[in-house]
């Protein structure tokens, strides 16, 4: 220890591919590097647990832009404050998880300069996937009362993209009817938890019939599998005479052709991702219906604030899939998400302290 901290830190870091066939899958690798001497306004976290998002797996292909070897993975993290620039800093020995974004503060419409993520780049140049990590100490929000630290992991990206994606751009409110597509990923479950406590009545679409029970259980009033050719025939005879307010959809392509029957005049498709297709056509029918597509990626950190308050009057719990024992067992990590057959968010736990039930 040096002045009261650890000297060094385990991470796992983005490595040049060793296998130099197509396609393109860079390795990861834990490193051991130093502790740098902390700065005035920084906090030395240590991290108890990391989440896993999509873009891990992309940034692994090579499908993301600002790739950095060398860089530490993860966007998602959850611990501790153990030391502080200033040693009667009020955040010492408090738990915390790490805003994800930089560039955003609180701009309603969007950044207010370059956006940027933490890991697998260098804006910033720190990632959660980590034992120990310096962050500014205004990049931290308290961890509510309510969540352990592994169910902490499992909030920041989903939280604040869900956030945004719902309350920001849908403007879902009590009553409306929306549909969120894809659900068993971490932000269409939160997008879930977030409509239900609003107030609003929520379908949803998966491949799996399985996922699709799941999300009923939790409150969905109905669902379709997406697999099915008629799928938004399908949906139309599940809704009856009911229109949707708002879709939530991550996947892209013909999104506003296949619920435009559907979708009420002057309602809102919010597109936080392209999982399918880079494309999502708009046509003239949608126009003279005024049907919105709004693109919303992410959010600032005022949103990421609005959403934990939210979740704690609500009392919402992050719906966690998987806890991996450690950074060592990491890679089992990236082959649950590319095989997609997860419910929730898939954690690594960097201690042995046993997380609280999960849902």
């Amino acid at each position: 220890m040096l002045n009261g901290y650890p000297t060094s830190f385990k991470a796992l870091t983005l490595q040049t591919q060793t296998d130099t066939h197509n396609p393109v899958y860079h390795d990861v690798r834990i490193v051991e590097r130093s502790i740098p001497t902390l700065r005035c306004g920084e906090v030395l976290v240590r991290i108890s647990a990391a989440g896993f998002n999509h873009r891990e797996l992309w940034i692994r292909k090579g499908q993301y832009p600002g790739i950095v070897l060398g860089s530490t993975l993860g966007a998602d993290g959850a611990g501790t404050i153990v030391a502080a620039y200033d040693n009667r800093d009020e955040l010492l020995n408090r738990r915390v998880f790490l805003v994800p974004t930089r560039g955003w503060d609180s701009d309603p419409i969007g950044p207010e300069s370059s956006l940027g993520l933490l890991g697998g780049g260098n804006n910033p140049p720190i990632g959660t996937f980590s034992t120990y990590v310096i962050v500014a100490r205004d990049q931290v929000i308290q961890t509510p009362a309510h969540l352990d630290d592994v169910h902490a992991a499992a909030w920041p990206v989903g939280g604040v993209t869900a956030w945004r994606a719902v309350v920001v751009n849908a403007q879902v409110s009590h009553g409306h009817t929306v549909l969120i597509t894809g659900i068993g990923g971490g932000v269409a479950l939160v997008a879930l938890q977030l409509c239900l406590a609003l107030g609003a009545r929520v379908y949803v679409t998966s491949s799996s019939d399985d996922k699709l029970a799941r999300a009923i259980a939790i409150g969905a009033t109905g669902g379709v599998n997406y697999t099915r050719k008629d799928w938004s025939k399908v949906l139309e005879n599940v809704l009856g005479s009911t229109l949707l307010d708002s879709v939530i959809d991550s996947a892209g392509g013909p999104i506003a052709q296949q619920v435009g029957r559907v979708l009420r005049p002057g309602g809102r498709i919010v597109l936080y991702g392209m999982t399918v297709t880079s494309q999502a056509p708009f046509t003239m029918r949608e126009v003279l219906r005024n049907q919105q597509l709004i693109g919303s990626t992410m959010g600032s950190k005022a949103d990421l604030q609005a959403a934990t308050d939210f979740i704690v009057r609500h009392q919402i719990t992050p719906i966690v899939s998987r806890v991996l024992d450690g950074l060592e067992n990491a890679e089992e990590g990236f082959e649950l998400v590319a095989r997609g057959d997860h419910f929730g968010k898939i954690v690594v736990q960097m201690d042995s302290t046993p997380p609280r039930s999960q849902l």
